[in-house]
């Protein structure tokens, strides 16, 4: 451990972090206590969810779940996930849907790594599917960093929920960039090709 890395105090905007860090004990469990992202090697928090949009959020998120089980459509989702794009890049995935390859996956780079407990570690390999919801003033973030590096990364489908707007967009990893696949506003309903049968009824994403 370098004398640099053990007196950085654990404080948002401070540079030098890696993904390496949150396996110290004392970071960890600062890391635990908050919502925070390693941007190119900087300490960041993320914005607190406001009740509009992570009403939304989780609406979305129950169709889903009820019709991926309904389909028979294999995997498991799982919220609030700490996603490793690199040792520089943290970022933490507000709902992810993984298969059991993916999940098969995630087990072998858990033990590849070394660590011992694959249910109580971060992710290393891209989930079929993240779904980010925008927060207020932070737009770009889901928008333009995220999708990059999501696309960067390899996650095949990307969709941006956004309460504000009343949109949901869907986006599919084709070669190296997100192109659209499905997407509505309002009242519409939004079928993505990726998952046949599914369909969100949006109007029931944004009552009150």
């Amino acid at each position: 451990m370098s004398a640099v890395t053990s007196s950085r105090p654990f404080q948002v905007g401070t540079l030098g972090w890696t993904a390496a860090d949150l396996d110290r004990p004392e970071i960890a469990r600062k890391w635990e206590e908050g919502r925070y992202e390693i941007i190119e090697g900087v300490l960041t928090e993320m914005a607190a969810a406001y009740f509009k949009h992570g009403s939304a959020f989780l609406r979305l998120h129950t169709q889903l779940d009820q019709q991926f089980e309904a389909l028979g459509i294999e995997g498991a989702f799982s919220t609030e996930l700490d996603v490793i794009i690199d040792d520089q890049r943290v970022i933490r995935a507000d709902l992810a849907f993984m298969t059991p390859s993916d999940q098969a996956a995630q087990i072998r780079a858990v033990a590849e790594r070394g660590r011992p407990d694959p249910d109580r570690s971060r992710i290393y390999v891209p989930p079929t599917l993240i779904i980010e919801s925008i927060s207020p003033d932070h737009e770009r973030h889901d928008r333009i960093t995220k999708r990059r590096w999501y696309a960067e990364f390899g996650v095949p489908n990307y969709w941006i929920i956004d309460a504000y707007r009343k949109t949901l967009e869907c986006l599919r990893l084709v070669g190296a960039s997100y192109e659209g696949d499905a997407a509505g506003a309002s009242r519409g309903v939004v079928e993505p090709n990726v998952f046949p049968g599914v369909s969100v009824a949006l109007d029931r994403l944004w009552k009150e």
